[in-house]
């Protein structure tokens, strides 16, 4: 076994630890990181960067390469269909990690590394960090002793490159539990202060998001990725089995709506404040002043106003006139 390794890192505190600890053993590196379109992960300090620009950030301070992968529509069709089921909302956690490791074990081999290190700490994720769950991580992924896990080490069965001495196991953690106080106090002993969120999130542990999700899957088969991005924006309402509608909160998220239509059916307000509003699967013209009585609802005009809407699908443009009244609760039960 050698010194290499491959080291899991979502540019966040504990995988930031984690690799840091095993240069200082001299352990030669590469970092992967997965992106997806779920993580909620901000920078600590600066503006929205993403998961992904966090961790070629920590790489390059800590001089280790970083390749990036999207999880992709493999990924989230195991999503779809969790061996090891949800958390509290669409998170499938245990086979997450064994989606992700299991891409890193057939990486290991084109790179030359002989284990794997991640930033798990012991009883942190009520899912998918507990001894239990760690090892049927492992056995799934064909990575039985080859997952060194440095914050927790300490507390964890020895694994094959510390039996080997290729890890000092005396200079491993004993972290455990979900305080981060510990970790905090270790980067600034080691003049690591400038990380992204201590705490990584999935937008698929939100109760809304996960709804949203659940939604998709129920009545789109063949959902695509842009079907996936689009989950994030806006107001969602449930017309019926073949017919979802997606309306703007603001002006950024009525400009993503017209961007990504892609030929589905777009209706907005002409000349009034308002949002713009997406068909998502069937549209049939028995629908079309439904549609617009939602986006009058949400819309900047006062009861009896005359709004003036433009109806566009594909090559057919139609403006037509709505003089309405807003009934607060009456589309609340639609909302997905």
């Amino acid at each position: 076994m050698n010194k290499k390794a491959i080291v899991m890192l979502s540019g966040g505190l504990d995988s930031t630890l984690a690799a840091r600890m095993m240069l200082d053993q001299e352990i030669d590196l590469v970092a992967l990181n997965f992106v997806s379109i779920f993580c909620t992960c901000t920078s600590h300090g600066r503006k929205k960067s993403g998961c992904a620009s966090e961790a070629v950030r920590v790489g390059k301070e800590l001089g280790i390469p970083v390749k990036t992968i999207p999880k992709g529509m493999d990924y989230f069709r195991v999503v779809e269909n969790p061996r090891y089921g949800y958390g509290k909302g669409m998170n499938p956690c245990i086979d997450c990690r064994i989606y992700m490791l299991s891409k890193a074990k057939d990486l290991m081999p084109k790179i030359g590394a002989s284990f794997i290190i991640t930033g798990e700490v012991l009883g942190q994720r009520p899912m998918s960090q507990h001894l239990h769950q760690m090892k049927t991580v492992e056995k799934n992924s064909a990575l039985e002793g080859l997952i060194l896990r440095p914050l927790s080490a300490a507390l964890l069965p020895e694994t094959i490159p510390e039996k080997l001495g290729v890890v000092d196991r005396k200079a491993l953690l004993n972290i455990h539990g979900r305080s981060r106080k510990k970790q905090i106090a270790i980067a600034g002993e080691m003049g690591i202060n400038d990380y992204s969120c201590a705490s990584g999130g999935c937008l698929l542990t939100d109760k809304i998001f996960a709804r949203r999700v659940k939604d998709l899957f129920n009545y789109k088969k063949n959902y695509t990725l842009t079907d996936l991005k689009m989950l994030k924006i806006g107001r969602h309402f449930r017309i019926d089995e073949r017919t979802k509608f997606i309306i703007g909160r603001n002006e950024e998220e009525n400009n993503q709506l017209e961007f990504n239509a892609d030929g589905n059916p777009l209706l907005k307000p002409v000349d009034i404040p308002g949002p713009v509003g997406l068909v998502s699967g069937h549209f049939s013209e028995d629908k079309q002043m439904l549609l617009a009585s939602i986006i009058f609802r949400y819309s900047d005009v006062s009861d009896g106003t005359a709004m003036m809407l433009q109806f566009k699908h594909g090559t057919e443009i139609e403006d037509f006139c709505l003089v309405g009244k807003k009934e607060r609760g009456a589309f609340e039960k639609m909302i997905i």
